[in-house]
């Protein structure tokens, strides 16, 4: 048998070397001996033998295996990748939409606007002239009332209406020369009464009817313009000389304007060869 120094346990088991209490080497002993007192500072093993015990250690505490943080910035990167690509997108479909979007736009203008914008016929008819630049060659499209009162109310100043109705008479000197009967439909105001090519009478709707494109005229010039008030009606006389197949022409001409619609519209003229 064997027993314990240290807590006296004996154990049958001769297999045994430690006490599995306290982890201290088992000593044999017989049966038949008288229990002997086992001090601890002494040593049991045989004469001539240093036996050096191994110290007990208890079992440690569990430690749980390190578990793996995922990682962050792989999807940082994902991210911030996605935000350039749409970026990138929005760029390119700007660059490549707007263009079109900005044509359509200007595609507004009719056909007629475009083609006297972009045409160089020069050409007047007597009627209705041209810029109040002496040497001015006829241009593709005028710009009437350009600077044109958008008031209700009629102007009163001389000056300024003079400057409009010279702006009138070049874009229906114009109209007349490209026969552009958009532009006479907005300039004759709708009670026009003036005299026709065969010495009659015409209204609006004849003349616009009958104008016809004249490109014989090479330029023209205005010559003593006066203008007269009386409230919303205004009446604007002088000369208009026309280049026309490199020899001169000169006419009177007298024309009546009424105030309508925050603008001068067209009632009469009258035109004579001097």
């Amino acid at each position: 048998m064997k027993r314990c120094p240290t807590c006296q346990r004996t154990y049958t088991d001769q297999n045994l070397s430690y006490c599995i209490e306290d982890g201290t080497p088992l000593v044999s002993f017989s049966v038949d001996d008288d229990p002997t007192v086992v001090s601890p500072g002494r040593s049991t093993t045989p004469a001539g033998e240093d036996w050096n015990a191994v110290a007990y250690r208890p079992p440690g505490a569990y430690v749980p295996p390190e578990v793996r943080k995922r990682r962050v910035w792989p999807w940082v990167l994902g991210i911030v990748g996605l935000l350039v690509l749409l970026i990138a997108g929005l760029a390119i479909a700007a660059v490549f939409v707007l263009p079109g979007m900005m044509r359509r736009g200007n595609s507004n203008e009719t056909a007629i606007e475009r083609s006297n914008r972009n045409s160089n016929l020069p050409t007047p008819t007597p009627r209705n002239s041209p810029s109040s630049n002496a040497n001015s060659q006829i241009p593709a499209n005028g710009n009437a009332n350009a600077n044109a009162n958008t008031s209700t109310d009629a102007p009163t100043d001389k000056d300024l209406v003079l400057a409009q109705l010279t702006d009138i008479e070049n874009e229906w000197t114009v109209a007349n020369l490209n026969a552009d009967k958009k532009k006479l439909e907005r300039i004759l105001a709708d009670d026009y009464v003036g005299p026709s090519s065969n010495g009659g009478i015409e209204g609006k709707r004849d003349y616009i009817q009958n104008i016809q494109r004249d490109r014989s005229v090479q330029k023209w010039e205005f010559e003593n313009l006066k203008v007269t008030l009386r409230g919303d009606r205004a009446t604007l006389s002088g000369q208009v000389r026309l280049t026309r197949n490199n020899q001169d022409e000169v006419y009177d001409f007298t024309d009546k304007f009424v105030w309508r619609d925050g603008r001068w519209q067209a009632t009469g003229s009258v035109v004579t060869r001097v």
